[in-house]
């Protein structure tokens, strides 16, 4: 349960907060044991939002209280100082909850352990051992680093991916609208001629006539089948052959892959220059991957390494690295130098990832293009052959 208290503390002023206890006694027990003199007491509903907070605020606080820390200000201190200074009722209410625990006797890690909603396995396991090692401002800034470059890549693939999408959506929309609404009013003016139309403009008429009668239930079939793979995709089975299916795609498998090996190698090396053990280090750098196919390789790469094989060589055995990848790796392994030789690896996964994504959009945009272009011409070239005959008729 939790109380809100009003109580003086040892130097006689009066404070005011929320604490976790398991009976109004305990709770006020807590109090005394702090040296408070307890005033009231009332139990409170649980002072935490089970919302997430946005990526930006939360990338913000880590580097706030990076730095307060850093300034050797105790962590409760720093905690209530950024309650005191949030703008958005949710992140206020996240640390004055953190606060409260704090102050209660929980680590940091143990706090924010309450909310896996906001805090992710890598951010808790990161804080537990910065908090171990006893360098929590350090393991604080190297979260705030990871965070700031993952939401980097995630706008670059989403700047890249925006103007393809709105092209293939344009692109539809006009051919739909040529085929339902330009094309009847046209092709209704051949219906007099006393000779047979081109083949092409017979396509065309049949086209825009399937377009008029089931373009509707087309579009209902289509949306119907999309929300039926989402539902199908929910069982793990499914899932993982379809993500296995993906990394063998011509241009869009490699582009997959490296993305899930630069998250993998990301977070493997910041795990590890934290101090967190290598075989949790690799079950939480697995758990954050989109893909399942690559996640269940690399768990088992986890598994080689707990029965005693070298990292590069479970790692190998996934056959999901690339040579250049495995050789950093090995090299890193026998020097001492694994941490930096995994960033190394982050930095060049990242480049290779958004150098494939920039070729893979590259080839899509011009090919959309001529599939549009070619679309257009076959519409006029329907449209223009029976007027040609027609003129040349009356010649």
């Amino acid at each position: 349960m939790h109380f809100r208290w009003l109580a003086v503390d040892p130097q006689g002023k009066k404070q005011r907060g929320t604490l976790s206890a398991d009976s109004e006694r305990h709770a006020r027990q807590q109090l005394r044991d702090r040296q408070f003199k307890p005033l009231t007491i009332a139990a409170c509903r649980t002072p935490r939002s089970r919302r997430g907070l946005p990526h930006r605020e939360l990338v913000l606080m880590i580097r706030q209280l990076a730095t307060l820390v850093s300034a050797r200000l105790p962590l409760a201190q720093s905690l209530q100082a950024l309650a005191a200074q949030s703008e958005t009722p949710r992140q206020k209410q996240l640390l004055e909850a953190l606060h409260q625990q704090v102050l209660n006797g929980s680590s940091l890690a143990e706090a924010v352990a309450d909310y896996p909603e906001i805090f992710s396995p890598l951010y808790r396991a990161m804080i537990a051992a910065g908090e171990a090692s006893g360098k929590l401002e350090r393991v604080l800034e190297q979260l705030a680093d990871y965070s700031e470059k993952t939401q980097q890549l995630k706008s670059k693939l989403l700047q890249a991916m925006l103007y393809p999408l709105l092209l293939t959506v344009v692109a539809l929309v006009v051919v739909m609208i040529l085929l339902t609404a330009v094309v009847p009013e046209v092709v209704s003016q051949f219906s007099h001629m006393q000779q047979d139309l081109p083949a092409s403009t017979r396509l065309l008429m049949t086209l825009s006539e399937l377009a008029q009668r089931w373009g509707v239930l087309t579009l209902g079939i289509v949306m119907g089948l999309v929300v039926s793979c989402r539902f199908a995709l929910r069982q793990p089975a499914r899932r993982k052959r379809w993500h296995q299916h993906c990394l063998r795609l011509p241009v869009m498998g490699p582009v997959v892959l490296n993305l899930n090996l630069a998250r993998y190698s990301r977070t493997l090396s910041i795990l590890a220059s934290s101090a967190v053990p290598l075989l949790d280090s690799m079950a939480i750098a697995a758990a954050v991957l989109s893909n399942d196919f690559v996640r269940e390789r690399l768990q088992q790469a986890a598994e080689r390494v707990r029965e005693g094989v070298t990292l590069t060589q479970a790692l190998t055995e996934s056959a999901l690295l690339p040579p250049m990848m495995r050789h950093m790796i090995a090299s890193g392994e026998q020097s001492g130098e694994l941490n930096q030789m995994l960033t190394r690896v982050a930095d060049i996964q990242d480049q290779s990832f958004i150098s494939k994504m920039t070729l893979a959009l590259g080839l899509f945009e011009p090919l959309l293009i001529v599939v549009m272009a070619a679309v257009v011409l076959f519409i006029i070239l329907a449209i223009l052959q029976p007027l040609l005959q027609l003129n040349s008729l009356t010649g």
